[in-house]
C-alpha cells in the first residue's frame, strides 16, 4: 500500500482489487512510525482495537461512504473512553461519548486512529503553543506547522490518514492547510455540530475538516453536516453533492491597496498567478477596497471575543494559571481588563463594520483571498511569539465573525516551492458552490498531494446533475442566469446550478417593451422557433413559493423541453408581453443578445 496518497478515490480503488480495512490499518501506524513525529498525536488508539474496527466493517458497504477510512481528531474533540486534553494536560477529561460530528463519522465507516495536538485551547495560528513535542510541518521542518489545528493539518499532508477533523474560529482549519499543502474547509457556523467539543469562542467555533482533495474533504463534510438539537448553535443548511461550477462566477479579491503580503513578493506574485487561473476558468475578478473585512478581522482579539475565550478557562487562569501556556495565558487575560460594556460596544462595532462591507459584497458569487500573506519558521516565533500569529490572520480572521464559509485550496507551488494557497469565502449555507469552485481550482493547478509527492490519481467526477428529492429542477433563460442581476434571487435561496444548456428547437426569444432593465421573454413557437441557451438550477422546494411570488406579469412558470427531450419548469412569456417587443432568437441566447448591445 505504500504505492496509495490514501487520497479516497485511490483507497477505494486498491479496496476493489483486494486491499481489506485491516491492510489499510497497518499501513496508517507503519507510516506513523516512518514519519516518527511524537508531535502530531496526543493520543494514538491502541491498533488492535482499530483493527478490531476495521474487521468489524464486514464487507464493502456502498451505504457507508466513508467505509474504511482512516482519519483523526484534534484533541478537543470527544472520543468516547479517551482523554481530551485541549493540549493542557491540567484541563483533561475522559470523554463518556464520542462528539456529535464523531460518532457521525464512524458510523458512515471511517476508523479513528486517533488525536491530534493543538495550540493549546485552539488559541493560535502557528502550532507552536503546546506544552507536548511540536509538530514538523511535513513539508518542510522549518516552517511552524501552523495552528491551531497543527498536529490535524500535519497527519493529512503526510498521508498518515485521509482526512481529519480540526476546529476554526480565527483561521485554524486553513491555515494549516496553506502551510501543510492541503485542503482546508471551514463550513458555515452551525453546520456541524459543536457537541462534544472544547470551545474556544462559542459563538465563532466551528469543526473543520483537512483532506488531500477537495472531494475528499466535502465528503466527509456531507456525513458530518446534520442539525443537531443538543447544540444550540447548530443549523439546519444544506450539503447538496458538488454539481458542476456555473458560469460566469464573480468574485470579489481585495485591491492593490488593501494587498498585504508584509514584504513577500514571492506570495505576491503565488496570488497573482492564482487569480489568473480562476480567470481562465471564466470567473469575473472585481477588486474591492478591503478595509471593512480587516476592521473586522482586528476584533476577534479585542474586546468581546478575548472575554468569550476566558469564559471557557476562567476557573483555571484563577486557580492555576501556570497551567496555561504562557501566550495563551497573556492572550485570554487581556480579558480581566474589560468591563460589560466594552463587550457591547464590540457587538456594535461588528455590526457597523458588517453592515459597512455589505456594498462591497454586493453583486459578488464569493470573496477570494490569499490563505496566509506569508510563511514564518520555528525560529521566527522563539524570536517573536506574537506578531507572526497575528499576521497569519490577515485574511482570515474576519471570517467567522463575518457568518461565512471558507475552503483553503492548494494552487501552483510558489516560485521558490514552498505551497501556494487561497481562499474562497462565501456567506453560510453555500459551502458546496465554494467547494465546486475549489475542485476546479485544484484540478488546474495539480499540485502534489499534502507532502506525499502524489498528484490526484484522477479528476473526480462533480455529482450530480439533477435535482434531489427535496429540489426543484427550474431553467431560466434571462437576468436569472449566472453573472447576470437577478441570480442572486436563487443563490439567496440556496439554489445550485446544475448545468448550461439549450432547449428544443421550438421557441422564440424576444427582448420585451418598457425598462431599463430590459426583460427577456420565452415563447414556443413549433413553426418557427429555434433551440435557445439556458441554464438549470435546482431549487430546495421550500423556496420555491417564495421565489415564484416575485415574478411579475407578464412572465410566468410554464414547462419547458430541453434539447434531449428532458422538460423542466421555467420561464415563459405571455403572448400579449409581445405587442412592442424586439425578437432576438437569432442571437441564441440572452447572454449573446447582452453582449452585444
Amino acid at each position: 500500500m505504500t504505492g496509495t496518497s490514501f487520497e479516497f478515490r485511490s483507497l477505494f480503488s486498491a479496496y476493489a482489487t483486494g486491499t481489506t480495512p485491516l491492510d489499510i490499518v497497518e499501513e496508517v501506524y507503519d507510516r506513523i512510525a516512518a514519519v516518527d513525529d511524537p508531535g502530531i498525536f496526543l493520543h494514538l488508539r491502541d491498533k488492535a482495537e482499530v483493527l478490531a474496527e476495521a474487521d468489524a466493517l464486514g464487507a464493502y458497504d456502498p451505504d457507508r461512504p466513508l467505509w474504511g477510512i482512516p482519519f483523526a481528531i484534534k484533541d478537543n474533540i470527544d472520543l468516547g473512553g479517551a482523554p481530551t486534553t485541549a493540549a493542557c494536560p491540567e484541563f483533561a477529561y475522559t470523554a463518556e461519548k464520542d462528539a456529535f460530528v464523531v460518532a457521525r463519522l464512524r458510523a458512515a465507516g471511517a476508523l479513528l486512529i486517533g488525536k491530534t495536538n493543538l495550540d493549546q485551547f485552539a488559541t493560535g495560528l502557528v502550532g507552536v503553543r503546546s506544552p507536548y513535542p511540536i509538530p514538523k510541518n511535513a513539508v518542510d521542518p522549518q516552517i511552524v506547522p501552523g495552528g491551531s489545528s497543527s498536529g490535524s493539518g500535519v497527519a493529512v499532508s503526510h498521508g498518515i490518514v485521509s482526512f481529519s477533523l480540526g476546529t476554526d474560529t480565527a483561521g485554524s482549519g486553513r491555515v494549516p492547510a496553506a502551510l501543510n499543502n492541503t485542503v482546508g474547509l471551514k463550513p458555515s457556523l452551525g453546520a456541524l455540530s459543536a457537541s462534544g467539543v472544547v470551545p474556544a469562542c462559542r459563538t465563532l467555533d466551528t469543526i473543520s475538516i483537512f483532506a488531500l482533495t477537495v472531494p475528499d474533504a466535502y465528503a466527509a463534510f456531507q456525513c458530518a453536516c446534520a442539525f443537531d438539537p443538543g447544540d444550540a448553535y447548530s443549523r439546519a443548511l444544506p450539503a447538496p453533492d458538488l454539481g458542476p461550477v456555473q458560469p460566469n462566477l464573480s468574485l470579489a479579491v481585495p485591491d492593490a491597496n488593501s494587498l498585504e503580503f508584509f514584504g513577500d513578493q514571492v506570495q505576491a506574485a503565488s496570488f497573482a498567478d492564482a487569480l489568473a487561473t480562476l480567470r481562465e476558468l471564466g470567473c469575473e475578478i472585481t477588486e474591492i477596497d478591503f478595509t471593512p473585512f480587516f476592521e473586522v478581522a482586528k476584533m476577534l482579539y479585542e474586546g468581546a471575543w478575548v472575554a468569550e475565550r476566558m469564559a471557557v478557562i476562567e476557573d483555571m487562569m484563577r486557580d492555576a494559571p501556570d497551567a496555561i501556556h504562557p501566550v495563551t495565558r497573556q492572550i485570554i487575560g487581556a480579558a480581566e481588563s474589560l468591563s460589560a460594556a466594552d463587550a457591547f460596544r464590540g457587538i456594535y462595532r461588528l455590526a457597523d463594520l458588517k453592515r459597512a462591507a455589505e456594498p462591497a459584497l454586493a453583486g459578488v458569487d464569493m470573496l477570494c483571498v490569499p490563505t496566509i500573506p506569508t510563511f514564518y519558521s520555528v525560529s521566527d516565533l522563539d524570536a517573536d511569539p506574537i506578531g507572526p500569529n497575528s499576521r497569519f490572520g490577515t485574511y482570515t480572521n474576519f471570517v467567522n465573525l463575518m457568518d461565512m464559509c471558507g475552503i483553503a485550496v492548494p494552487t501552483n507551488p510558489r516560485g521558490d516551492g514552498r505551497p501556494g494557497s487561497i481562499t474562497l469565502l462565501a456567506r453560510a449555507g453555500l459551502d458546496y458552490m465554494i467547494a465546486g469552485l475549489a475542485a476546479r481550482v485544484h484540478s488546474a493547478s495539480n499540485p502534489a498531494l499534502g507532502a506525499t509527492g502524489f498528484h490526484a490519481s484522477t479528476s473526480h467526477p462533480m455529482t450530480t446533475h439533477q435535482a434531489t428529492e427535496t429540489e426543484m429542477a427550474i431553467a431560466v433563460v434571462g437576468a436569472h442566469m449566472s453573472g447576470l442581476p437577478l441570480n442572486h434571487e436563487l443563490t439567496d435561496r440556496q439554489a445550485r446550478f446544475l448545468e448550461a444548456t439549450t432547449t428544443a428547437p421550438d421557441y422564440r426569444l424576444f427582448a420585451l417593451a418598457g425598462g431599463p432593465p430590459v426583460r427577456p421573454g420565452l415563447v414556443r413557437d413549433l413553426t418557427a422557433g429555434s433551440a435557445i441557451k439556458v441554464e438549470v438550477w435546482a431549487m430546495p422546494k421550500t423556496e420555491v413559493g417564495h421565489f415564484m411570488e416575485r415574478i411579475p406579469m407578464p412572465l410566468s412558470i410554464g414547462t419547458i423541453r430541453l434539447a434531449d427531450g428532458r422538460e423542466f419548469k421555467g420561464f415563459l412569456a405571455e403572448n400579449a408581453a409581445l405587442d412592442g417587443a424586439d425578437e432576438v432568437t437569432s442571437y441564441g441566447g440572452w447572454r449573446a443578445y447582452l453582449d452585444r448591445q
